[in-house]
């Protein structure tokens, strides 16, 4: 079974940060992603916000470098959880839990030109170097369905 996402947009606020106890470190933020087409010569965008989780390292990371406005490639899986509100509803909420991460665009302004790097197991390397890129969306022809 596969459980994977990856999503390409624009961070919403600046990320969240909480650090817990024996050093571990959250960052929580929105992901703007939207879908573009036209139809009979009127465009159309639907923008979609996604709730974005980051632990560990790549949390510090994300705390370091990660600002509203950055535009993002994000990789992980999504979870959803339940809990009620303060009426007692029953509510959802689903979110990506990401385990990597790369800055699209220019490099963050205090990167002095370094990838950026970390290691959140030890079999596992995250790493974030900027990439650039000129089209992100794919054109509708080359959908497979």
């Amino acid at each position: 079974m596969v459980n994977k996402v990856i999503l390409v947009g624009y961070v919403g606020k600046d990320p969240e940060i909480t650090h817990l106890d024996n050093n571990l470190v959250r960052a929580r933020f929105s992901l703007a992603t939207t879908e573009s087409w036209t139809k009979d010569g009127n465009k159309t965008d639907v923008t979609e916000w996604h709730n974005i989780v980051m632990w560990r390292n790549l949390a510090e990371i994300a705390e370091k470098w990660v600002r509203k406005g950055s535009l993002l490639y994000v990789e992980g899986k999504i979870r959803s959880r339940s809990y009620d509100d303060r009426e007692g509803v029953k509510r959802y909420a689903y979110e990506i839990i990401a385990d990597e991460m790369r800055f699209i665009g220019s490099k963050p302004a205090s990167d002095g030109g370094q990838n950026i790097s970390s290691t959140t197991s030890a079999s596992q390397t995250v790493s974030v170097p900027p990439i650039e890129t000129t089209n992100l969306e794919p054109a509708r022809g080359d959908m497979p369905f």
